[in-house]
């Protein structure tokens, strides 16, 4: 197949597919679904889903995976919500939140590259430390905190705010996809992932510092899952350690689903946020028709099975 039009089939496939599931969606409830009203609500609920995944689309551009963002989040949000229960100002427990954040992937980063320990194991490993640590540092309980501007980060508009469109979470989720849409074409951190993920070995006889690449990447993809936390504590209202269990799965799948490649070397940022969508949109319709909880669950693991399964048809076919 045409590398081009390839390329415009991985953009496009997704477009197509979120258009598919809304316009379903709209045909089984149209007195709900297809509102303004819903269309805020499904964009709020997509912007920890999409933040964390444009941090993951990095990862796994460069060949790598991190099963610790869901924890991460966690620990996050409760470190936003401990600070601030301690009268710290919130601009600064935001600052720490993402701080956080990407100490937690600079310490995958170093395992990774350091110890030579595969991204697997090392970040499976960190998911458990990373949870664990949220717990001990609420007390295995939430955590309450005033209320600050923080809060209003992810929450529905008032009537007075209509015209911001949507709440200020989401307008940072889609600045921020402008800025990795930037990193990824203009600058040598986005080439050097591109580099690595589609051949290590080349990438680094050919000059590219692997090692230090690889350590900003899992350190700016984790900062990116502390901001993410942080807007978990807007739409909360709380620090709750327990919150995000499973969400790195939504997130892997959303990159996936983007069009973005397990094996490396491929994915986009319009992808990233349409496959975010996809999912959020699945949940938000499933909810409205009264789907239980448990179903979807399985069409959640069921959307994560396909996604990779046509990664691999793409890839069989475009070694053949």
């Amino acid at each position: 197949m045409n590398p081009a039009l390839r390329r415009w089939l991985n953009i496009l496939g997704p477009v197509f597919g979120l258009m598919l599931v809304w316009t379903l969606f709209a045909l089984l409830q149209p007195e709900t679904f297809p509102t303004p009203r819903n269309a805020e609500l499904i964009a709020r609920q997509t912007a920890i889903v999409g933040i964390a995944a444009l941090g993951m689309t990095l990862i796994i551009i460069a060949g790598g995976i991190d099963l610790s963002v869901g924890s991460v989040v966690a620990l996050c949000s409760v470190v936003v919500a401990w600070l601030l229960q301690r009268g710290v100002d919130p601009l600064l427990a935001a600052m720490a939140s993402i701080a956080v954040g990407a100490l937690c992937g600079t310490i995958n980063g170093l395992l990774i590259t350091k110890l030579k320990v595969v991204p697997f194991i090392v970040t499976l490993g960190m998911l458990l430390v990373v949870r664990g640590a949220a717990k001990g540092l609420g007390n295995e309980q939430k955590i309450d905190a005033d209320l600050t501007w923080l809060n209003g980060l992810l929450a529905s508009l008032p009537a007075e705010k209509r015209g911001m469109i949507f709440p200020p979470g989401v307008w940072i989720m889609l600045l921020l996809s402008l800025g990795m849409v930037g990193l990824l074409r203009y600058t040598r951190l986005g080439r050097y992932a591109f580099a690595i993920g589609s051949n290590e070995l080349t990438a680094r006889l050919c000059g590219v510092p692997v090692v230090r690449s690889k350590i900003y990447i899992y350190t700016l993809s984790s900062a990116f899952a502390g901001l993410a936390g942080l807007m978990q504590f807007s739409r909360l209202t709380v620090g709750d350690p327990t919150v995000a269990v499973g969400l790195e799965l939504e997130v892997i799948a959303a990159v996936v689903i983007g069009g973005g490649s397990l094996s490396g070397g491929e994915g986009s940022v319009l992808g990233t946020v349409v496959g975010a969508l996809i999912i959020t949109s699945i949940r938000n319709g499933c909810v409205q028709k009264g789907v239980a909880n448990w179903i979807q669950e399985i069409l959640t693991g069921i959307i994560i099975v396909i996604a990779v399964t046509l990664d691999r048809l793409r890839h069989r076919r475009t070694s053949e």
